[in-house]
């Protein structure tokens, strides 16, 4: 797998949800590398009321206003890490949540950090995607263009159909169609009534 240079990704949160399906995020650890293609993702633009960047920069946001290919991990529900990169230049806050990833590498690590057997049940959802790639806030602001324990990567250019819908869970801008998911792929979360 080639890491992807951050020269490659579009400098557009939206563009760059839309580009990141079918890519492969690829986690690296002691004993394991875990990796997932990219299958669903949720942008998160500039002036966008949903987002975390949304009132300005603080302490727990500051990763989405450093330039993109960087990693914002938050903490939500009071029970799960969800994954984002930062999609802007140095300075603007915004961000692409990743949703869910077709498992590829380390599955049965994946297993084992999830606690599940059923392949199906490991990455569909931002939460069990964090989980089964040992997603924390020790990799919050990494450098996802760098080497590291946490990295984008490319994949071989086969056409995918990516279809669009609105965002899944959110009580502001809901009718925003920016959640991009990899058409027919088993992975992709939220409700099959939007998988038209």
């Amino acid at each position: 797998m080639r890491r992807l240079r951050r020269s490659e990704l579009p400098i557009d949160t939206i563009a760059l949800a839309r580009f990141l399906v079918g890519k492969i995020v690829v986690r690296e650890l002691e004993d394991a590398r875990l990796s997932g293609r990219i299958v669903e993702t949720e942008a998160y633009p500039p002036g966008d009321a949903a987002s975390h960047a949304f009132r300005g920069r603080t302490p727990r946001n500051g990763p989405m206003f450093l330039s993109r290919g960087h990693a914002y991990v938050y903490f939500t529900y009071g029970s799960c890490f969800m994954l984002n990169v930062a999609s802007e230049d140095h300075g603007v806050g915004a961000g692409v949540l990743l949703r869910a990833i077709e498992p590829l590498e380390g599955i049965e690590t994946m297993q084992r950090l999830r606690g599940v057997g059923r392949l199906l049940d490991l990455t569909r959802g931002p939460g069990r995607l964090a989980e089964a790639m040992a997603i924390d806030f020790a990799q919050n602001g990494l450098d996802m263009c760098a080497p590291g324990p946490l990295w984008l990567a490319a994949t071989r250019d086969i056409k995918r159909r990516v279809g669009t819908t609105v965002r899944i869970g959110l009580s502001r801008n809901v009718k925003r169609v920016w959640r991009f998911y990899e058409r027919h792929n088993r992975f992709v979360s939220g409700p099959k009534r939007l998988l038209a």
